[in-house]
């Protein structure tokens, strides 16, 4: 991989990992159109790292009172009432499906989840689900004719089943084009919460899988450090954090006062071209790949 590669696949991770349309697709794809190859799970899974540090200061508030909440609870009762401790098992809780499925699907992951196929029916699907989710959610906000509003839960009415479902939603972002953050809010807004509470809870929720899954790969290269260009991505991952952080700041004042619909439109254009491109031979299915 070269310094060029890395600079574009940095800015590529930490454009696309908060917004609900899927960063490791975006980068399956990128080196796809560009002729590159696939940079693989290891490299996403890794400068997910950096995008994720960018969770942790943006949210340093929340997560140093949930932790200190949480911690303390397990000693104090009187603490186990409280949100930020309850918070700390739903995070728990909610962090249970993606690990066991992620183990399980290590193979599938790394391999034929990564068709450019599947890829696009994926962002075609998930696409028309957080149409459906958004356009429920903005009809409870808004009401009509016919229709009181109606107020939509926030994160205190989370409960063990919210967070199991918010979990196997995340899990399904094991398939390239599906999007952790579009999967979790689509859950969200299904299950009726507001647009900030599932957006606030996924990325939350994401940290314990995204940390998991990097040290698991960061020992897999150590391992095999042949597999892996390690300064570049390395600079990939510092490039992601800092486009990241950015992307959290504009994407939370967004999500406030505007509709998932210019993502939702997006994915499944996306979609759309990349069947056309597979299908007229333009694009291997497996482009990128080794031997693809």
């Amino acid at each position: 991989m070269s310094w060029f590669e890395s600079l574009i696949l940095g800015l590529v991770q930490g454009l696309t990992e908060f917004l609900p349309i899927s960063s490791s697709a975006h980068l399956r794809l990128t080196a796809a159109f560009a002729g590159w190859h696939d940079p693989g799970a290891a490299f996403t899974a890794i400068t997910q790292i950096g995008t994720e540090a960018a969770v942790l200061i943006y949210f340093r508030k929340d997560i140093a009172r949930i932790i200190s909440t949480w911690t303390r609870s397990l000693y104090t009762k009187s603490l186990r009432s409280e949100q930020d401790a309850k918070m700390g098992w739903l995070v728990i809780v909610g962090s249970i499906p993606i690990g066991v499925l992620g183990i399980t699907l290590k193979d599938h992951i790394e391999g034929p989840f990564r068709d450019l196929r599947l890829i696009a029916t994926t962002l075609i699907v998930m696409g028309i689900v957080l149409g459906i989710a958004d356009r429920l959610a903005a009809r409870d906000e808004e009401g009509g004719r016919h229709r009181a509003i109606r107020e939509r839960k926030t994160l205190r009415e989370l409960g063990v089943k919210d967070g199991l479902i918010f979990g196997l939603c995340q899990a399904m972002a094991l398939v390239p084009g599906v999007s952790r953050s579009g999967a979790t809010i689509s859950g969200g807004l299904l299950l009726g919460f507001t647009r900030e509470a599932a957006a606030r809870y996924s990325f939350l929720l994401a940290i314990p899988a995204v940390l998991a899954s990097g040290a698991f790969e960061l020992k897999e290269v150590a391992e095999n450090p042949g597999h892996i260009s390690w300064g570049p991505t390395i600079f990939a991952t510092v490039v992601a954090f800092f486009v990241g952080y950015a992307v959290i700041a504009w994407f939370m004042k967004f999500i406030t006062t505007k509709s998932f619909m210019p993502f939702v439109i997006y994915r499944i254009l996306l979609g759309i071209l990349l069947f056309v491109l597979v299908g007229a031979g333009v694009l291997s299915p497996h482009a990128g790949e080794s031997g693809g």
